[in-house]
């Protein structure tokens, strides 16, 4: 079968944009190559009860209990919990993810490719049990795995980095089925720009050091103290959908502060920075390397996000200063330090992964040396 010819499903979640972000950059590197995957949100196919308490319990936990949720999220690691944990789980999804599963075998696919542990912990069972034929590739979205990402049915994973495939073989992942390829961004951020003409396209001065400064899709704070403590410098402000943060931004606007809401340029606001402050999801982390600009991290979700920013500092990538003034200096240090702020950026590029959708597509349509573990492989991948 040709590359062209198969039928490729790519499955996400909505509970946060990096997964989905993760999926369309594969898309849309897929169409470029005359390829056309069929890409669908997998909490749309589960029950109403279930889609709103996955996002909005989510939502709600990391924002107003964050300490119960870390405890949770380190409880559901445990290696004596993992076969209770996948118990309640695949009880929950039986109950609540029928539509999928019908979606997922009336599709008749040749390769699932998940960005989500959900879809993939769904689909995996349905390989396992021979409900289905495809192959399932799992494309983890952070720079460290918690176990909820493994599946016994999956036949592929590919990962963000070294690190990440080495902390994979430590939970019992077989070596032949991980590849590093990093975590697919779109392309546009791979596209080398003047930093001074996008900055002028963006109606910003050009000759001015310039902040990113973006919250999650949620829209978490503290955005406006941030905004306040560097408010000599030249911002972009990324509100997500916080609604209420975007218009209390706007009413203290400051001259050299640009707000937005939700963007869907998030590459040209990348590339017109010096430095990127957010939150450390691994999208947002994996975009910024891949244009070559800094972090700095605030508010990391206790858990995942946590995990990120451990990974990055053993790379020397990314400052984590433990308050808001920490973060203000860490700030004027770097722009008051040409050669701080130029080793920042070489050591961004030496974990950056800018052929990731590339490196990604090659293993899916089976280009030279990118083969998929084989059918007959699966029986060894019992996690």
């Amino acid at each position: 079968m040709t590359s062209a010819m198969q039928k490729i499903l790519l499955l996400h979640a909505s509970a946060g944009a990096g997964h989905r972000k993760a999926a369309e950059a594969i898309e849309r590197g897929l169409r470029r190559r005359g390829i056309s995957p069929t890409i669908a949100d997998a909490l749309t196919y589960t029950s109403p009860l279930f889609r709103r308490a996955y996002v909005r319990g989510y939502e709600r936990m990391v924002r107003e209990h964050s300490k119960l949720w870390a405890t949770f999220f380190d409880l559901t690691d445990t290696p004596s919990l993992r076969p209770m944990v996948r118990s309640v789980r695949r009880l929950g999804h039986a109950l609540s993810t029928r539509s999928l599963v019908k979606r997922v075998q009336e599709g008749q696919f040749d390769t699932i490719v998940s960005t989500h542990f959900l879809s993939t912990e769904v689909v995996g069972d349905l390989r396992l049990r021979g409900a289905i034929g495809a192959r399932l590739v799992t494309v983890v979205t952070d720079y460290d795995v918690h176990t909820i990402w493994l599946s016994k049915g999956v036949d592929f994973y590919l990962v963000a980095a070294e690190s990440t495939r080495r902390k994979m073989l430590t939970l019992g992942v077989e070596p032949q089925r991980i590849a590093v390829t990093g975590i697919p961004v779109d392309e546009t951020f791979v596209t080398p720009r003047d930093r001074a003409s996008t900055r002028r396209r963006l109606g910003l001065d050009p000759d001015r050091f310039t902040l990113l400064l973006s919250t999650s899709s949620f829209g978490f704070e503290p955005i406006e103290q941030l905004a306040a403590l560097l408010e000599d410098f030249q911002i972009i402000v990324i509100c997500g959908h916080n609604e209420v943060l975007y218009r209390r931004m706007c009413a203290h606007w400051r001259p050299r502060h640009a707000i937005h809401r939700f963007v869907h340029n998030m590459d040209e606001m990348v590339a017109a920075s010096d430095v990127v402050i957010t939150k450390p999801g691994g999208l947002t982390i994996a975009e910024a390397l891949a244009s070559r600009v800094p972090l700095v991290f605030f508010s990391a979700i206790p858990g995942q996000e946590e995990r990120n920013v451990r990974v990055l500092a053993e790379h020397g990538i990314g400052s984590s200063p433990g308050s808001l003034e920490g973060i203000a200096s860490e700030i004027r240090r770097l722009s008051s330090h040409p050669d701080a702020l130029r080793e920042a950026r070489n050591r961004a590029e030496a974990l950056a992964r800018p052929d990731s959708v590339s490196a990604i597509i090659d293993r899916l349509v089976g280009a030279p040396g990118g083969s998929l573990a084989s059918e007959a492989d699966l029986q060894g991948c019992m996690l």
